[in-house]
């Protein structure tokens, strides 16, 4: 019995109580890094697709406001061209023989692109049966078409025939044109291969003088 209690009391005493604390805290620590670690783990993925969704959030912001920024430019310039154009047409009245008499002086000009300018105003002002006339009595009518037989090149004929097609679409107008001798004039203006606008204004005329029962000489 002595020797079992004394070789009990030998393991008892091999065991020291502040090692044993301090393997138990050391575990304990372990354990608490382990878990952390895990835990940061898990929670990577999660945290990269945060940051990727806000970054997406971001760039979708931008985007918006670069959208409204843009429309809100557009809407901009579509009330100032309804203003303009509103303001223009209360003014026309006043301004528009000014603007088509300042346009036939520049068919007076012997540059060829003085011309064409003056040419291409009387094509955009001709819009209705009142002004296209108005460009006859102001003497336009002839002007065109003594620009279209003197013209030397192929863009000068195409804007004094295009001018002339858009005086064309008034029955009285192309009475004064074939009074001016426009038809011959017309017709005798040669064709361009680079230009094919030359040849579609010409047969458009020759047609419109047909049209209205006016000879065509052969």
């Amino acid at each position: 019995m002595g020797r079992v209690a004394f070789h009990m009391g030998f393991k008892a005493s091999s065991i020291d109580p502040i090692e044993f604390g301090r393997g138990k805290r050391r575990s304990h620590i372990m354990r608490t890094i382990a878990s952390q670690l895990t835990y940061l783990c898990r929670r990577k993925p999660g945290n990269v697709r945060s940051r990727n969704f806000s970054s997406y959030n971001g760039k979708d912001e931008r985007s918006l406001e670069e959208d409204a920024e843009r429309k809100v430019g557009w809407l901009l310039k579509l009330i100032f061209a309804g203003t303009a154009t509103a303001v223009a047409y209360q003014f026309f009245p006043y301004l528009g023989d000014n603007l088509l008499q300042q346009s036939v002086s520049l068919l007076h000009v012997k540059d060829p692109l003085f011309k064409r300018m003056g040419a291409s105003r009387l094509a955009r002002f001709a819009i209705d049966d009142e002004r296209r006339m108005k460009i006859v009595e102001m003497g336009g009518a002839q002007e065109l078409i003594n620009m279209l037989g003197a013209a030397k090149d192929d863009r000068t004929r195409k804007e004094a025939l295009k001018a002339l097609a858009a005086l064309s679409h008034s029955e009285e107008a192309v009475g004064a044109l074939h009074h001016a001798g426009a038809i011959s004039v017309v017709k005798s203006t040669p064709d361009s291969t680079e230009c094919a606008e030359i040849e579609k204004y010409k047969v458009n005329l020759l047609k419109r003088f047909q049209d209205l029962r006016y000879d065509i000489p052969s």
